[in-house]
Order: structure tokens, then C-alpha cells, then sequence
């Protein structure tokens, strides 16, 4: 990748939570950056310092026509995209059963066909000039699932499985691929940005209805600095031995270990059940 103070970043959903900080930490050491959110007028005290170093797009990652002009703008302007940030989503809660139609749609265009179309769009430029980085901000739920977050899970899974093919297709290219996988942090998440389909289900109300309330209750004081993970997430992309998962904060490496460690015990204990599905050798 190119030198820390001459990489050009593209970054999503930069008006709030870890889009912000990250854009803020990168321009602060001196890069470029390609700063992209729905609501432009949002990014204007983030760059007023930044000069030419900055160029703000508006970008919905659901309308392929800004996807579009935001990625020539970009490679107009500073001539490639050394890496990109796929931050745009939301958090949508409710139960499975009674998960709106509309919001699971929405919720898929926005936290996983929007990313998949942005990637495809910036590709060609990386792999042109065999380099770059693709850094998908999934979530701790990209790993495990929870009551009330069952397609915002889906959603991240969904991102996490297709990060796992596209690393084997561009990494003999040159370019890295890296899911960031963070806890609980003190972004909008569960605030303004989260929508919420409540518990209406008597049966789903000590699950569901428990967990709506908890993360409501607990939103502003989560243990997460997206400052903090900013600086993490930009020595990351500086590395040329980036992990293919990075976990953010004590929560999301307790949990995300602990379902591993329980999953693999699980399928150890049903090796020869699971063997014995093959044609005899």
C-alpha cells in the first residue's frame, strides 16, 4: 500500500459513530480521504481543516447511480483508492418471528448488498494497480447471534462468509481483506440510527423483549472508544500481514473466543458421526 501519508481512503457512513472517528484519525495523519455519507451537510466541520486532502461525497450505498459518480470523483481526484472502508449500516431489532419484511430488506441493502456493490465498484482500480485494502466493519454479530439481532447478525454473516471468498480471489492480487469485528462501543448504533420491531409475542418477551430493553438502557455508556478503535483500525491497515478478523474491545474477544472455542468442541466430539457421512474409502 502506498506510504501513510500519501494512501487515499474511502470511507462510508462517515456523519457519525466509528465512520467519523475514523475519518477525523486518517486525515489527521496527513492522508486523503474520499469522506462519503447520505447527508453531506453533516461532514462539514469534519473536513474544514483538511484542504484538498479531503473531497466529501454523498453516497447512499443502496443507489448504484452515487456509488457510481463517488467512485469516479474519487479516482478523479486523487487517481486511486488505496482503502476502503465499508462502515454504512444500521441495527435492526426484533424477534425472528416478528421481524418486519420491509426493515429485513431494507436492513440487507443497506448492511450487505449496498457493501457488496461499493466492493465491486472499487475493485477494478485495486486490482489494477495490485494494491489495496478492504476493511468491512461487520460486528461482533458478524460471529455469533443473539435474541432481538437475529438479521442484523444475518446481515453481518452474510458479509463475513463473502469476505472469506473474496480474500482467496484477490489476495495472490495484492490486496488484503480484514473484517472488523467490534463489541459494544459508544457510537449511534443503539441510539438515533437503531430501528426496533418490539416484542409483541408474550413467549419472545423475557428474550427478545429483555434485550431490546437492556441495549437501550445501556446505549451512551457502552465500554467502546471509537476513537481508540480508529487508531486500531488504521495501524491495521498499514500492515502488510493484516488479519483476516480483528475483534474490537474486551467484550467481542471474550464472546467471539468463547463461541468458537464451543463450536469446535462441538464438532470434535461429533467427528466420527460427522466422518461416517462419506462413501466408504
Amino acid at each position: 500500500m502506498a506510504t501513510d501519508t500519501t494512501a487515499v481512503w474511502f470511507i462510508t457512513g462517515c456523519s457519525t459513530g466509528f465512520g467519523h472517528a475514523l475519518a477525523a484519525y486518517v486525515l489527521a495523519q496527513g492522508n486523503r480521504v474520499v469522506v462519503t455519507a447520505r447527508n453531506v451537510d453533516s461532514l462539514s466541520e469534519l473536513v474544514k481543516d483538511a484542504g484538498n486532502r479531503a473531497l466529501v461525497q454523498q453516497l447512499d450505498v443502496t443507489d448504484a447511480a452515487q456509488i457510481k459518480t463517488a467512485v469516479s470523483a474519487a479516482t478523479a481526484r486523487f487517481g486511486r483508492i488505496d482503502v476502503l472502508v465499508n462502515n454504512a449500516g444500521y441495527g435492526y431489532q426484533s424477534s425472528v418471528e416478528e421481524g418486519s419484511d420491509d426493515e429485513i430488506r431494507a436492513q440487507f441493502e443497506a448492511n450487505t448488498f449496498g457493501l457488496f456493490a461499493l466492493t465491486r465498484a472499487i475493485l477494478p482500480g485495486m486490482r489494477a494497480q495490485r494494491s489495496g485494502h478492504v476493511m468491512n466493519i461487520t460486528s461482533v454479530a458478524g460471529m455469533l447471534g443473539n435474541p432481538s439481532t437475529g438479521y442484523y447478525a444475518a446481515s453481518k454473516h452474510a458479509v463475513e462468509g463473502w469476505s472469506d471468498s473474496l480474500e482467496t480471489e484477490v489476495a495472490p492480487l495484492g490486496i488484503r481483506v480484514t473484517c472488523i469485528e467490534p463489541g459494544p462501543f459508544r457510537t449511534d448504533w443503539a441510539g438515533r440510527s437503531l430501528r426496533v420491531t418490539p416484542a409483541k409475542i408474550d413467549e419472545y418477551k423475557e428474550s427478545v423483549g429483555a434485550s431490546i430493553k437492556s441495549l437501550a438502557e445501556k446505549s451512551g455508556k457502552q465500554p467502546g472508544d471509537p476513537v481508540r478503535a480508529a487508531a486500531v483500525m488504521y495501524q491495521i491497515a498499514l500492515m502488510d500481514n493484516a488479519p483476516r478478523h480483528l475483534p474490537l474491545g474486551a467484550s467481542a474477544y471474550e464472546r467471539i473466543t468463547r463461541k468458537l472455542k464451543t463450536r469446535l468442541a462441538q464438532i470434535e466430539a461429533w467427528e466420527a458421526t460427522i466422518r461416517s457421512a462419506d462413501f466408504p474409502s
